[in-house]
């Protein structure tokens, strides 16, 4: 599913920012952009300090998936990994930021037939945000919707509470709280003992390569929200291509990031 964006990027205020764990979640106002579906994106960069300055590397917009949408006001999630995400997280209310969006293909409902009661949402870390957006979306759609989410510790697994339209359990690398390992591990768990479920993912490659695995073992349907570097977000770059399984490439910012993992041979690294 698609919602075309306005030609052009916006300029846009930031309204409020708050901590949630290791997590920041930064809100904009955004009154005159469409309703974007769930597992779409946006490319968003800093009116200031953006570049060409003293050690701002930044200069490309970052892409991110939106969290909530609503009233017109968009919700980001964002982890200070590197100058670019560092410079975001430093946003606060009165601030003005560059938007592009909403850009790409997002989740599509379960295949009803044969009919799927459950959707099962699988996320790693900062996978979670167009995870949240589609426990939102099916609300109301008489599924059952759980969520199994996979964090490096328990200060990371605060961001789990996003989703509070799905039933949700925490997988942690160090065992500090929920499930101790891979949350991909919870996921062939429930996929043996009910697997009439379409599972939705995003997260690092590695956690989606093994959602795909499993599922194609199974025979169950999964739509995969890839992430990938992008310079542009529209598809002229061709900076972000992935192979499919009847040969070519497609580009994660236009045709994705959400494909139906049977179209992958594999999900590949970063």
């Amino acid at each position: 599913m698609r919602v075309a964006a306005p030609f052009g990027r916006r300029r846009v205020t930031v309204t409020g920012a708050r901590d949630v764990g290791a997590y920041r979640v930064l809100h904009v106002a955004d009154p005159d952009g469409p309703v974007p579906w769930p597992g779409q994106f946006y490319m968003l960069a800093a009116t200031q300090r953006w570049g060409a300055g003293h050690d701002e590397r930044p200069f490309l917009p970052r892409a991110f998936s939106f969290l909530q949408a609503a009233d017109g006001r968009l919700g980001f999630m964002l982890e200070d990994v590197g100058p670019g995400t560092r410079r975001l997280c430093e946003l606060a209310a009165g601030d003005e930021l560059w938007l592009t969006g909403p850009l790409g293909s997002g989740f599509t409902p379960p295949n009803p037939t044969p009919p799927n009661r459950r959707a099962i949402l699988v996320g790693g870390g900062v996978g979670i945000p167009p995870l949240a957006a589609w426990a939102d979306g099916l609300a109301g759609s008489g599924l059952s919707v759980d969520a199994l989410l996979g964090f490096r510790d328990a200060a990371h697994a605060e961001g789990a509470r996003l989703l509070g339209a799905a039933n949700v359990r925490v997988a942690t690398d160090d065992g500090s709280i929920g499930h101790h390992g891979l949350v991909t591990e919870l996921l062939s768990a429930e996929l043996d003992g009910d697997a009439a479920a379409t599972v939705y993912a995003c997260g690092p490659p590695a956690m989606l390569e093994a959602v795909r695995v499993l599922c194609h073992e199974r025979a169950v349907d999964a739509q995969l929200a890839l992430e990938s570097g992008m310079a542009c977000g529209f598809g002229a770059c061709f900076g972000c291509v992935v192979a499919v399984r009847d040969g070519g490439y497609v580009r994660v910012c236009v045709d994705g990031p959400v494909l139906d993992a049977a179209r992958l041979e594999a999900v590949p690294a970063h």
